[in-house]
């Protein structure tokens, strides 16, 4: 799949850069010309240029952007995720706060002015966008005209599907930030429109429609190309959205959750038994491809990105340590960008994940508190992600990685069956222990667990540790009830080092102000 979203690059040229961050799409006689849909292998390349909004982020190399006034990296799918989801909760600490949109992400202060929401947004609808287009070239009515064969026509209803998988997840995304979003599908015209406004509900309610209607067109489980989404993709995506069922909509769905988990877990994906593998320069052609069900590819030659691997390998090299040459980067890497609070130090080291590979602490010579973010000696850091290969080379490239982002794997299915269960969601007891002692006894962990240790703090930490810096963490913490609001403080919640309450408004982002003056449809979120 590396290999085949390079066809993305000269795609992209054929993209007009989006100026105003709603959904406005751009002109199709701009983003795919008719020309270019002339054999059956253009179909698949088109495909490909949706798929690359996921990792590529502008026409010219990682320094563009097809979202214009913003840094390329600010606007990065993965690393949208990520910031959103880490640097806005205990998960990381960002030491360069100069770097515009951070400081106010690393302190629980943003505003609708913050790029880094910008960014997000903009390349969430993006997505919804490039799939919409690809859509309208690939209907029947398109496809007569063109003269498709049969063979061919059954090709695209595949990639068909892959597209509206791909925009479903984006209207996700939008529906777990930002709680509405403006509501687009290939139907609509072309041009200037002003969609209306889709709040959470109607978000969840078209995704679920969206991929329930796609799964029998989507490819079996672990049969399509590396890194092309497949039914598991989209089973993934309808077990997300029913675990967070009760913040979304307030309803219960965890038996839906647990439902979709079996269907994962019985298709075929096995744990990479050393728990660093999934996160190496190779993990796109090691065993780690059997527990990886969908990546965002990063490529330190052909996909160049700023994107959620190059952030965290490079941030994670310490100021004083200058220990890339340990993760196959430059050995000052970024100079101590990324380290962690101490909250999420503690519980790597509160007795239960001492001896774990997951507990990649490098606490030597450093304090575990992070007293002054500026003060890139203090706080933790840690060794999860590398530019290395399994067998110890180096990437191809020193600075912008190898490494693809996991951003659904068979771990993380265990841990919502799991929870689910203890939700109310079915299933089995048994079977829920027996997940979590899996991913244990995987990580060398010997202190595995019974029944009675089956709880809902157990799951919590366990899905830390398991998934930390994995962009899950803010959904976690608000699915738990600890994320706003005072039953759980981190370091530097709220702009203050002991970290304070934050109000209840703040589980959902603000729109972007650029959004709202783009399309009048959108409202701002309350407390904005």
């Amino acid at each position: 799949m590396k290999k085949y979203i390079t066809i993305v690059c000269s795609l992209v040229l054929l993209s007009a850069c989006t100026g105003q961050l709603d959904v406005t799409p751009n002109d199709p006689d701009v983003i795919l010309v008719d020309d270019f849909y002339t054999t059956p292998e253009s179909y698949k390349q088109g495909l490909a240029g949706v798929y690359g909004n996921l990792s590529l982020t502008g026409p010219s190399g990682p320094g563009s952007s097809s979202i214009q006034g913003l840094d390329a990296g600010t606007s990065q799918y993965g690393r949208g995720l990520w910031n959103l989801n880490e640097l806005a909760s205990d998960g990381a600490v960002w030491s360069w706060e100069n770097d515009p949109g951070l400081r106010s992400l690393n302190r629980n202060t943003w505003s609708a002015t913050n790029p880094i929401l910008r960014g997000m947004f903009g390349r969430l609808m993006n997505s919804v966008s490039y799939a919409n287009e690809y859509l309208r070239q690939t209907t029947d009515g398109a496809l007569n005209d063109r003269g498709v064969d049969d063979a061919t026509r059954a090709d695209i209803q595949v990639y068909r599907a892959e597209a509206r998988f791909l925009r479903a997840m984006a209207y996700y995304n939008m529906m777990d930030l930002f709680g509405q979003a403006p509501m687009i599908t290939e139907d609509d015209p072309v041009g200037a429109y002003q969609a209306p406004k889709a709040d959470r509900a109607e978000l969840f309610a078209y995704v679920e429609s969206e991929l329930l209607a796609i799964l029998p067109e989507m490819a079996e489980p672990l049969m399509n190309e590396y890194a092309r989404a497949d039914k598991a993709a989209a089973w993934m995506l309808l077990a997300k959205i029913y675990l967070n069922a009760e913040v979304y909509i307030g309803q219960d769905r965890y038996a839906d959750c647990l439902s979709y988990c079996e269907d994962i877990i019985a298709a075929g994906f096995e744990l990479t038994p050393d728990y660093l593998m999934n996160f190496m320069a190779d993990n796109d052609e090691t065993v780690a491809r059997n527990e990886i069900i969908f990546p965002v590819v990063s490529d330190g030659i052909t996909t160049q990105n700023y994107g959620p691997t190059t952030v965290m390998i490079n941030g994670q090299v310490g100021s004083t340590e200058a220990n890339g040459g340990d993760f196959g980067v430059a050995a000052g890497g970024w100079g101590g960008a990324l380290r962690v609070t101490q909250q999420f130090s503690e519980v790597f080291m509160n007795g239960s994940y001492g001896t774990d590979d997951r507990n990649t602490l490098i606490t030597a010579d450093r304090t575990i508190e992070v007293s002054d973010i500026a003060d890139r000696s203090t706080g933790y850091i840690i060794g999860k992600w590398s530019n290395k290969t399994s067998g110890g080379a180096n990437g191809s490239a020193n600075e912008i990685v190898d490494t693809d982002f996991p951003m659904f794997r068979l771990a993380d299915v265990y841990l919502m069956y799991a929870e689910a269960h203890l939700r109310g969601g079915g299933g089995s007891a048994t079977t829920a222990v027996g997940y979590i002692n899996d991913l244990r006894t995987r990580a060398n962990n010997p202190n595995t667990i019974g029944q009675s240790a089956l709880t809902l703090d157990l799951i919590l930490d366990e899905r830390q540790v398991e998934l930390h810096w994995e962009a899950h963490r803010r959904q976690d913490l608000i699915r738990f009830g600890k994320y706003t609001g005072s039953a759980y403080n981190w370091s530097w919640k709220g702009n203050a080092p002991n970290g304070i309450p934050l109000g209840a408004h703040m589980a959902i982002y603000p729109i972007p102000e650029a959004s709202l003056a783009a399309n009048p449809n959108l409202t701002q979120n309350p407390g904005y």
